[in-house]
C-alpha cells in the first residue's frame, strides 16, 4: 500500500531513508536547509524543498499534517530536532518518526510525543559488537533492554536434519523461531515438521540472555 513521507533533514540517516522509501514506490517529500543536500536529491525524492522546519507557518504551508508519517533525521541540533517533534504532533501528523542522539533526547521526544524514537547510531553499534564477538550471530536487533531478535548460523551438527519440533526451541532455549534463512530463501513462520539444515540460519526472538545461550550451544 502507497503511502506518503515526509523526511525532515537529509544527512545520511534521513537521505538512506529517504531512497529506501523511493525504491519500495511510497511517496516523499523531503525537507532541508541546506541547498547543496535538497539538489542532491532533487531527482529522487517525489518532492524536495529548501526551508528551515523550524518554523511552524512553513510546516503548514507544505501541508504535512497531510502526509502519513514524518520523519524527523535531524543530525547534531537537539533543540531542533524537539521543537520540530513537537511542532509536527500538534499540527496533526499521525505518526512521527524522531532521530535520537543519546538517552536523554530519546527519553524528551518521547514525552512531547514522538511515536517512535530511533538510535540508528547506537543500535549499529550493538549489531557490529554482537557480530565480532560472535561468527554465528549474523544480525542482532534490540528490542528492548531485555528482548531482542538475532539471527543465528546452524553451524553445531546437533541441529542438523531435525526438526524444529524435536529440537523443541521454546522449551529448551524459550526462543520463538520466526523464520529460517536458507541462502537465497526465506521461510517465514516455520511448521514445526520444518528440519533445519547445517548453515541454515535461524531468526530467533527472546529475552537476551536466552539469544546468548543459543549461541554458546552452538560453539559447544
Amino acid at each position: 500500500m502507497k503511502q506518503s513521507f515526509v523526511i525532515i533533514g537529509l544527512g545520511r540517516f534521513g537521505g538512506s531513508i529517504c531512497r529506501t522509501l523511493i525504491e519500495s514506490g511510497q511517496e516523499v517529500l523531503a525537507i532541508d536547509s541546506n541547498e547543496e543536500r535538497v539538489n542532491e536529491y532533487m531527482n529522487i525524492a517525489t518532492h524536495t524543498v529548501v526551508a528551515n522546519a523550524q518554523d511552524e507557518m512553513t510546516l503548514r504551508s507544505l501541508g504535512i499534517r497531510n502526509f502519513d508519517h514524518v520523519i524527523v533525521a535531524i543530525g547534531e541540533d537537539i533543540q531542533a530536532s524537539i521543537l520540530v517533534t513537537l511542532m509536527a504532533k500538534e499540527l496533526g501528523v499521525p505518526h512521527v518518526t524522531a532521530k535520537a542522539q543519546n538517552d536523554y533526547h530519546a527519553r524528551v521526544l518521547e514525552k512531547i510525543g514522538a511515536d517512535r524514537v530511533v538510535h540508528p547510531e547506537r543500535d549499529m553499534g550493538i549489531r557490529i559488537a554482537h557480530n565480532l564477538l560472535s561468527k554465528n550471530i549474523m544480525d542482532f536487533l534490540e528490542l528492548s533492554e531485555d528482548y531482542s531478535l538475532a539471527e543465528v548460523r546452524v553451524v553445531h551438527p546437533k541441529f542438523f536434519n531435525r526438526s524444529l519440533l524435536e529440537l523443541n526451541f521454546r522449551q529448551k532455549f524459550r526462543l520463538t523461531v520466526v523464520a529460517i534463512r536458507r541462502k537465497d530463501q526465506i521461510i517465514v513462520s516455520p511448521e514445526a515438521k520444518e528440519q533445519v539444515l547445517e548453515d541454515d540460519c535461524l531468526i530467533v526472538v527472546g529475552a537476551t540472555e536466552d539469544v546468548s545461550l543459543l549461541d554458546e550451544k552452538m560453539n559447544q
